[in-house]
This record gives C-alpha cells, structure tokens and sequence, in this order.
C-alpha cells in the first residue's frame, strides 16, 4: 500500500477538550520537518470508538487514546504489544500498512522513566490510587521497577477486581484498600494517583507523608492538585501528570511517524508553553 501524503494522527476520549496532546504532536511534526502531518482531538465515548477507528482511512497513521478508551481500544487491534497485552489496556493504536492496527501502552515506559528520573530506585513499595487504564499502566510500570507487589485504593472493590488479570500476569501481589483507608496507603515508597480531578482532593489533609516518598499525580489540569500541594510542602518528590504527558507521546510520536528519537526538547518545550497560559 502507498503511504499517503497528508499523514493525520489525533487523540481521542470525552472529554478531550482539556488535552494538550495536539500541543506536543504539533511541535514534534515541525521540528522533524513533518510538515504535512496533523495532529487533531476527537471527542469519543467507549461506544463510538470502534465505528471511529474503521471508518479512518490509509492517511491515519495512529490515534492516541485516554479516559475512558483504553481498554476498548485493546479489542481493536489485529496486534499488541507484551504490555498492552498484560495490562489489558492501551493507549496508542497505530495503522500498519496492511490497514490493521497495532495496540501499544507507552503509558508504561513513561511512567517508569518519569519515577526513575525522581529517584525511585530498588524494589519500592508502591501504593495506586484507583482502577482504570491508567492504573493498570501503574502495575505495569511498578512491576517493570522491580516491585512484587502493589496496594491498590478504590471506592467500590469490583474496580479492583478488575486488575486481578493485568496484577497476575506482571507476577504483583495485589492489596485491596478501600477508599476509606486511603491515607495509611501513603506510608509507600511511590504513590501513584490515577483518579479523576477532585477525586483525590479530600485526601491532601488526612496523609501523613513519609520522607523520601514520591507522588506522581497523574492529573496535569488543573495542577497543582490539592494533594501535589500538599506533598510538594512536606519536601515531598513530586512528578505531575505534564511529566507522564510528554514521556508517553515520544513513544507514540515514534511510532507514528518512524522518526527516532522525538524531537524532545522541542515537545517539552511546546508543552510547558501550552502549560504556563492554561
């Protein structure tokens, strides 16, 4: 199949008006010289998803999905990664030349890289604060630091039933929480939050934080969270949801465009940008 020119890529999920992937796609596809690739949003619910995906045509070269998609988007793909595979959710779909799509999670790489650049070393204890893609993404990524087992913190005990699966095929020992114990879960080497804005804000009060503990806050907007606030004032190591956001798109942007490695420097730098007049 001719790859065509006008190459498109885009990020869907609902809502998706708050993302600033276009932000980061845009300025990589101008630093590699790509000039005649874009990099769009797409408002879509899980149902929409699949009808989506195959009305897109050979221009497509992937699509980058977040909340509430990425689990979906797993069942689309003709192939996926290892991690994909084992954390049952992805958030990169890309076009191979066949038409078919390849599922990835650069989630999980981004996470690692972001943990390790704040220190997390060994084999830490890590506690997650919820139980959707992006928390299957932490399992993984606390799996791949050497962890053997992760204290997981939902509301209702059915979410965590659901990473018994993705838990078992890392080789993690899973620990139920119920929200209501949430505080003592921060007694952790690396506390991974992964829920919704707001979700977490009644928490920020109730943490005893421990020295030498690292929160990553997967929320970027609005940021500082309540509870990075909190950390950041106890000396607390805090990595944001714009640090994952970015480690995450290198890989999607490589894999788009074939370009290695992304233009970082120019991404990150349009990222912050973007960031600073939010």
């Amino acid at each position: 199949m001719r790859t065509p020119t006008g190459r498109r890529a885009a990020v869907c999920g609902k809502p998706i008006g708050h993302s600033l992937s276009p932000v980061i796609h845009a300025a990589g596809f101008a630093a590699a010289g790509l000039f005649d690739w874009s990099y769009t949003a797409i408002e879509c619910a899980e149902a929409e998803l699949p009808q989506l995906v195959a009305g897109l045509g050979p221009e497509w070269a992937g699509l980058s999905l977040t909340m509430p998609l990425k689990e979906t988007a797993l069942t689309l793909a003709a192939q996926a990664s290892p991690v994909a595979l084992a954390t049952g959710a992805a958030n990169t779909l890309v076009r191979r030349d066949d038409g078919t799509w390849f599922a990835d999670n650069t989630d999980v790489p981004g996470m690692v890289r972001v943990l390790s650049d704040a220190g997390l070393t060994g084999s830490p204890s890590v506690s997650v604060l919820g139980g959707g893609g992006t928390a299957r993404a932490a399992l993984a990524a606390a799996s791949a630091l050497g962890a053997t087992g992760v204290t997981v913190v939902t509301r209702r005990p059915e979410a965590r039933a659901e990473l018994a699966p993705a838990a078992e095929a890392l080789g993690l020992t899973l620990t139920g929480v119920d929200w209501a114990g949430a505080p003592a879960a921060f007694d952790a080497d690396a506390v991974i939050s992964t829920v919704p804005k707001g979700a977490a804000d009644g928490l920020a009060p109730q943490v005893t934080w421990r020295p030498g503990t690292v929160l990553f806050d997967a929320i970027y907007d609005p940021w500082p969270t309540p509870l990075a606030s909190a950390a950041a004032s106890h000396g607390v190591r805090v990595v944001s949801g714009l640090d994952l956001l970015l480690a995450q798109a290198l890989g999607q942007f490589e894999q788009f465009t074939g370009v290695r490695p992304a233009p970082e420097r120019a991404m990150r730098e349009a990222l912050l940008a973007a960031a600073g007049v939010r």
